[in-house]
This record gives C-alpha cells, structure tokens and sequence, in this order.
C-alpha cells in the first residue's frame, strides 16, 4: 500500500476555529459590482442588518459595527467606556482573555488580571474576593470572554452578573462573544450583560472584517460622562446615524454588508434555538469520539468538565511533536486544516507542538464533522499515535441521536 498517496485533490475543509466556512450563498452574494453608497438597495438593507444582529444578541438596546477584526471590536468597546487611570478586573481563562486586558493597558487602563489557566473556568469565589477587597469600586469594568477560542473555555456570563448584582458592585460586565455569538446560547439583555463584542469571521459565517459592539443605555451613560473618545472608535454615530456614512465612520464595507446579509438570512430560517441545539449535538458527537481515542494513547480534551466546554470549538492535547505532525498529515493527505495550538505553548517551544484545535462553528454540519472526524482517525493510524478504539461509533450515535 503507498502510504505517500495523497487524497487531498477536490474541496478542502477549514476546520479551524475561524476563519470559519464561509457558505456559498454569502459568497455568492458579495460576487458582485460595487453598489452606490449614497442611495439605493444598500442603505435600506443596512438598517435590516442592525436590526437582526441585535436580534441575534438578543439585546433590545444598541449595537455599532466597525470595519476591523475581532481586537478593534474589543478597542472599539474600551475605547467607549475606559480613559487613562481607570481599572478594570479581567478574570482570564486562555489567550484572549490576557489579549484583551493588553488592549486595555495599551489604552493606559490598569488591569487586575485573575488567571485561571488555560483549562480552567472561572472560580467564582476568587472573583468574589477581588470584588469585595475593591471596597472603593475602582474597577469600572469587568471583561468577561465568554467562549476563549485559545483554550475552549466556556465561562459562566450569567453567573457573574449575578455575583456583581449580589455584591452591589457597579462595574459593568463586558463580554468578548467573538467565537460563541451564533454558537453558544448567550443573552445579552436577560444576562445582564452591559457591552458585549462580537466579530464577523466565526459563527456569523462572514470573511474576517467586521467588529460589531453592542451596548445598553448603562454603557451608554458612560460613554457621555467621557472627556474624549476617538472620533472613530465613538460608537455614538455609529448606533444612531443621521447619514449613512456614520453607520460606518466613513465608506461603508459594501461586499461584507452583502455576505452578512446572507449569513443573518440563513441563521435566522434555521431559527436561533435550532442553531444553538445543531452546535450542542455536534460537539457532543466531537467530545464522544475524543474520549474514546483519549482513553488509549497521548490524547486528551483541554477542558475535562464537558458544562464548560465550547459548542464552537475544542482544543487539544496531543503531546509534542504529535500536535503538529497530525495537522501537517490531514493537511498534506487529505486536504483537512486542522487548527494550531494558539496559546497554549509559544511558538518556538517544543511544546507548541503537542496542541490543537477543531473549529465546528457557523457553516458545519452532521457529515462535515463525521468526516473531520474520519481525518484525524486516519491519521491518528497512518502516523502510528495510539489511540483507543470506537470514536467514530460513538460520535455516529451522537449525531444519529441516541
């Protein structure tokens, strides 16, 4: 048999944890000639686009986008509420968690940062402490990631809200939803939640290129009580646009309007509840196959507790050099791209390579996962990584829902 045969001729699959597939109705739909941006269709649309990802939030308050990745989104929101000297809390579960409090430093906001690790959720007791020691109420914001995409944490949002509430303290509660918006079940409003940043690239379906914040009247408040914000960050405009060009700071994003008009059109026919139940099923099937394979050999699930698990992405461990020989087989063999070990090793050390990430987020379905999963049985086997026997079994009765 010629173990060197490559069959990775015909379409690939993006298995990372965003960019995630993008479905051939929202390419199709920004494969046209640039439209007007002064008059016609994409002006009225735009209103409609404000309009559903606010729906999809779950929030009846504000929502501003802005032409940039998910780290504008989350300077964009700072931008608004934090000015030089302020503090904020940052309980910190994987990389971008210590991401975000860097944007926060870089702006000149102090950040007091509780790591939990990267396999770990919030401990909630921790938390408590640091809010109750903060007597004074200095900290004028928490961020909060709701699902980290470096380590597949996924916190509890709610919880947390009702931990400030119980304690009287004031600060507002920001939530990074970059990977879990249109994944996970997140509620904005019924949460409490007072500013939250979500991104276009993972679970809306749409290219990399679109930051979108949300933000209640609270957040609001303070934004106006601000000495300055910048002219472009200022979610003001943005939210309540006299002209069109405010929508967006200046010239509209034309061709990612037209794709993500496609992707809130698909979400919103499957309906919100079915596509946070269709998440749910296949990252069951994903854990039943990673727990047979993991109870022989190097493999194991960042997250032991499957309640805080990501339903968009699951991270890793595999033990270095497998992590990355793995990903460089499925890659060369089979045209499958399975995502890095973001964060939980730096690039350089050896252990960067014992790690990675399945992205099963937006554009995914029952035989799509089957078949990632297929790849990685293959090439658990072709690279002789022990493994234990029935994954695809059990991710089958998964998926066939027994």
């Amino acid at each position: 048999m010629d173990n060197d045969l490559t069959l990775a001729q015909g379409r690939g699959y993006l298995a990372i944890p965003g960019p995630s597939v993008v479905p051939d109705a929202v390419l199709q739909a920004m494969h046209r000639p640039a439209p007007n941006i002064y008059a016609g269709e994409l002006i009225g649309m735009t209103a409609t686009i404000v309009a559903d990802l606010k729906r999809l939030a779950r929030t009846r308050h504000h929502a501003a986008i802005y032409i940039c990745n998910g780290h504008g989104a989350w300077e964009a929101a700072l931008s608004n509420v934090a000015a030089p000297g302020d503090r904020l809390l940052v309980p910190a579960s994987g990389r971008f968690s210590h991401g975000w409090s860097e944007m926060a430093a870089g702006l000149g906001v102090e950040c007091e940062v509780l790591d939990f690790g990267k396999s770990a959720p919030w401990d909630m007791d921790r938390i408590a402490r640091a809010l109750k020691a903060d007597s004074a109420h200095r900290f004028k914001v928490v961020l909060a990631v709701h699902v980290d995409t470096s380590s597949s944490v996924r916190n509890d949002i709610a919880g947390l809200r009702a931990l400030l509430d119980d304690l009287g303290h004031p600060a507002l509660l920001m939530a990074d939803c970059i990977a879990s918006l249109g994944c996970d079940v997140f509620e904005m409003d019924a949460w409490g939640v007072d500013v939250m940043v979500t991104a276009s690239q993972k679970g809306l379906m749409t290219p990399p290129g679109l930051g979108i914040v949300f933000f209640n009247d609270r957040a609001a408040a303070i934004r106006s009580a601000m000495a300055r914000v910048s002219r472009y960050w200022d979610w003001g405009p943005r939210a309540e646009p006299e002209e069109f060009y405010q929508y967006f700071g200046g010239t509209a994003p034309t061709h990612h309007l037209f794709g993500l008009r496609a992707a809130l059109d698909m979400i919103l026919e499957e309906g919100i509840a079915h596509v946070w139940a269709r998440h749910e099923r296949l990252a069951r099937a994903i854990w039943a196959a990673c727990e047979r394979w993991a109870e022989t050999g190097p493999l194991a699930l960042n997250v032991a507790d499957p309640a805080f698990r990501s339903h968009a992405v699951t991270a890793l461990r595999l033990g270095a050099p497998h992590g990355t020989a793995l990903r460089e087989w499925v890659d060369r063999h089979l045209g499958l791209t399975l995502g890095i070990g973001l964060g939980m090793a730096p690039p350089g050390d050896p252990a960067w390579h014992g790690y990675f990430r399945l992205g099963h987020m937006g554009h995914v379905n029952g035989q799509m996962i089957l078949g990632l999963l297929g790849g990685i049985e293959a090439g658990l086997s072709a690279l002789d990584i022990a493994h234990g026997a029935g994954a695809l079994e059990a991710a089958a009765a998964v998926i066939a829902g027994r």
